[in-house]
């Protein structure tokens, strides 16, 4: 297969990349990395010390791109079908604007309020500082939330009545929320509950929600 996906799996940007490739059929590898401690090899194609990177052996190199958003591009334009972003103009550009809210605002309510406190410091033989977890939930994430419960209303998609990127990048975000052992709020947020259901249901999503579960566990019991 041509295409290499490095990162961890549990990395909801590298999460994000790999459910566009399985809902567009394509094969591809998953070369494990330690954000925590890259290799060389990895930093020389990572300049923001990120993951994920792709690396398309198709082509002469350099052949790599970092940046989830910018590999997700790069897959809509190389593999044409089934399209993951809008055609028309505005609501390409609305479904990049959920991407960016997902990845920047929410990733890093999410990340760093709780998937790093009760999963990631687990990893690192730390414990979770549950006050921190606290005022996530109570205080940073309610206008996250309130914000999507609106957007969604009563669709079943985020854009255009169907999945794109948007949900593909939102949807990501919830698996980690839902790792770190919390689901929105049915009776605060029923449409955004049901949404998130829905997008997780999936076979893209509920494959990967199944494999990353025994890591997650073991993270969990780590001390």
């Amino acid at each position: 297969m041509s295409l290499i996906i490095y990162g961890g799996s549990v990395s909801p940007f590298v999460r994000k990349v790999r459910v566009v490739l399985i809902e567009k059929g394509i094969d591809y590898r998953l070369d494990p990395v330690n954000p925590f401690a890259p290799q060389p090899e990895f930093l020389a194609i990572s300049p923001l010390k990120r993951i994920p990177v792709l690396r398309d052996t198709d082509l002469p190199e350099p052949n790599t791109l970092p940046d989830s958003s910018v590999i997700c591009d790069y897959l809509e334009h190389k593999y044409l079908e089934p399209a993951l972003y809008p055609k028309a103009a505005f609501a390409r550009a609305r479904a990049l604007w959920f991407e960016e809210y997902a990845d920047s605002a929410v990733a890093e309510t999410i990340g760093r309020g709780l998937f790093f406190e009760r999963i990631v410091k687990r990893m690192l033989r730390q414990e979770p500082d549950e006050a921190v977890c606290t005022k996530t939930l109570t205080q940073k994430i309610p206008p996250l939330f309130d914000y999507l419960e609106r957007e969604i209303g009563t669709r079943e998609f985020l854009v255009e009545d169907r999945f794109s990127i948007a949900d593909i990048s939102v949807g990501s975000m919830f698996v980690n929320f839902l790792h770190a052992g919390e689901v929105p709020s049915k009776a605060r947020w029923p449409q955004l509950s049901a949404y998130v259901a829905r997008i997780h249901a999936r076979p893209s999503f509920a494959g990967l929600i199944a494999e990353e579960n025994g890591l997650i566990a073991h993270f969990r019991t780590a001390s």
